[in-house]
């Protein structure tokens, strides 16, 4: 497959002219070392996976670092994080010299904590996630948007196999402890046919034989390794009783579909998850939209116990907020959009509201649908592949 632009790339340089230090995190495969490579071709390269690489850091960290000329890149730099420490020195040597050090890793959780005890206010913080529906036509509700995925679809459900191989074998235990890697694989098919449900613990507990807290520590790992997004509820009062638990979505549509045995586009049509996973698809477009612009990663969903439910909300600047409700059907009636329509009512009478957008967002058939296609009064029905841009 030939080389695809990533959205972040503005962001991305922007950063590395402005910090010494630029960490990338991001799910394993998601295009990390290739994106890096590409856009900084003269950094040397080094893969802290590497038994030599880590065994002569270990045994001589400063002569290591004496032999690197920056700009360098370190990859998977969870594996050792006492490089931190080692790079921060050097980076207060020469605190005015950009664009020295990049550092990768695919443990968010690990990352942040070495980054915010050692290079604070010395590194710039992105994420990269797989391609977006913006990015490339190529990425689909069925594939994903993982790299290799999308060059070579015909072996996507061996690569998803491989994959999930892979990361049980090394995230997970790098992570925790887990003594039992087939109930963990178990697990994950079982959070795929919660996709995009209101999170309950015992619910996915009690089926397995795991305690609660075991189900926590899990979906903490799947969201430290960017493999789920976790949508929070939005909690303001707007005179209503609230449901105040999260939504729970698999990052890559492609793998979510994979977990739960949906192999072609006729079996997606057919599923009963197709609006689920239609919805999630939706979720993570939002989502890397936010981080490839370099932005906080804002999205909430909103339940009430009277059964009021809008799929998304988008907070924007001064106190606005964007509406999102979305169909995996490919034709929209205006019906559809009476939950917003019910919301945006009771936002607009808050005394901070600022402008609010409702959007539907379908599957579109052929003929694309468009902004100018409004199906109720606020309400603007787009394609999903538009998103990105109207939310920017």
């Amino acid at each position: 497959m030939n080389y695809i632009a990533r959205a972040i790339e503005p962001s991305l340089i922007k950063a590395a002219k402005s910090f010494p230090c630029v960490v990338l995190t991001g799910p394993r495969r998601s295009g990390k070392t290739h994106l890096l490579k590409r856009l900084f071709p003269k950094a040397q390269y080094y893969l802290l996976e590497d038994p030599d690489v880590i065994g002569r850091f270990r045994n001589d960290p400063q002569g290591f670092l004496d032999a690197l000329k920056p700009p360098v890149i370190l990859d998977e730099i969870q594996n050792v994080p006492e490089v931190f420490n080692y790079v921060r020195t050097r980076i207060d040597q020469q605190p005015r010299k950009t664009s020295q050090w990049f550092l990768t890793g695919s443990q968010e959780s690990s990352l942040m904590r070495n980054v915010t005890e050692s290079m604070a206010g010395r590194a710039a913080i992105m994420q990269l996630l797989p391609f977006a529906a913006s990015e490339t036509p190529k990425a689909t509700l069925l594939r994903g948007g993982y790299p290799e995925v999308l060059a070579r679809p015909q072996a996507a459900q061996l690569w998803f196999s491989s994959y999930l191989q892979t990361y049980l074998e090394r995230d997970v235990r790098g992570i925790t402890a887990v003594q039992d890697l087939a109930m963990f694989r178990r697990f994950l098919a079982l959070l795929a046919t919660r996709h995009g449900q209101i999170l309950n613990r015992s619910d996915l507990a009690a089926p397995l034989g795991i305690s609660v807290p075991s189900v926590g520590r899990w979906l903490d790992i799947l969201e430290a390794t960017a493999q789920i997004i976790v949508v929070q509820p939005y909690f303001e009062n707007l005179g209503k009783r609230i449901i105040k638990s999260p939504r729970i979505y698999f990052s890559d549509s492609g793998l979510a579909c994979h977990l739960l045995g949906i192999d072609t586009d006729a079996e997606l049509e057919k599923s009963p998850f197709l609006g689920a996973i239609f919805e999630g698809f939706i979720a993570s477009e939002i989502v890397k939209a936010q981080v490839n612009a370099g932005r906080r990663r804002e999205l909430y969903y909103f339940r009430d116990q009277q059964g009021l439910e809008v799929d998304f909300l988008v907070p924007g600047k001064n106190a606005s907020v964007t509406l999102i409700e979305t169909k995996a059907s490919k034709t929209v009636h205006s019906h559809m959009s009476k939950p917003m329509q019910s919301l945006a009512a009771a936002w607009s009478q808050r005394p901070s509201a600022g402008g609010i957008r409702q959007l539907l967002v379908s599957r579109a058939s052929a003929s694309p649908v468009t902004r100018s296609r409004a199906i109720a009064p606020g309400v603007e029905t787009i394609a999903w592949r538009e998103l990105a841009t109207e939310l920017l």
